[in-house]
């Protein structure tokens, strides 16, 4: 076995060497970099955008036939959560798949019952007398953003 220092191994270097045999960065390639890191995060933030905003809104073609008036009545409706958006948006349910208890309420929606918020609820009278819901469907499952009661019959 030899010794290390005898066969070459580390020689010491002052500051001064060290400092001078690192490389040195070309600016234009470091202005690339910076231009293909900016262009990577914007690319990626429209396509979160795009992605997020296509999944929002949707016109299923539900309320074609209705009036100019019945829609722009459809796109003021508010809750205490905010905008309901339109009636492309919300979903008509049959009287069995809403029920009130206590003084509040509860939709089925995809199988599952859903308890509505109070804030969520729309206290103007219903124009077309069916219960609407306006369902927002996310990671962490369905919450309601706007609920119109009908009148159960």
């Amino acid at each position: 076995m030899s010794n290390w220092i005898d066969s070459g191994g580390h020689v010491p270097r002052r500051a001064r060497q060290e400092r001078d045999a690192c490389p040195k960065k070309n600016p234009r390639e470091h202005r690339a970099g910076r231009k293909q890191t900016t262009l990577r995060v914007t690319c990626a933030a429209l396509l979160t955008a795009l992605a997020f905003s296509s999944s929002q809104a949707r016109d299923r073609g539900q309320y074609g036939s209705s009036t100019p008036e019945l829609k722009a009545w459809f796109d003021g409706l508010r809750s205490g959560k905010g905008p309901c958006c339109s009636d492309a948006d919300g979903t008509a349910l049959s009287d069995v798949d809403w029920e009130t208890s206590g003084g509040h309420y509860r939709v089925r929606i995809d199988g599952e019952w859903i308890e509505v918020p109070d804030e969520a609820v729309i206290t103007e009278p219903n124009r077309i007398g069916r219960t609407m819901v306006w369902p927002i469907r996310g990671y962490l499952g369905i919450t309601i953003r706007c609920f119109m009661p009908g009148s159960m019959t």
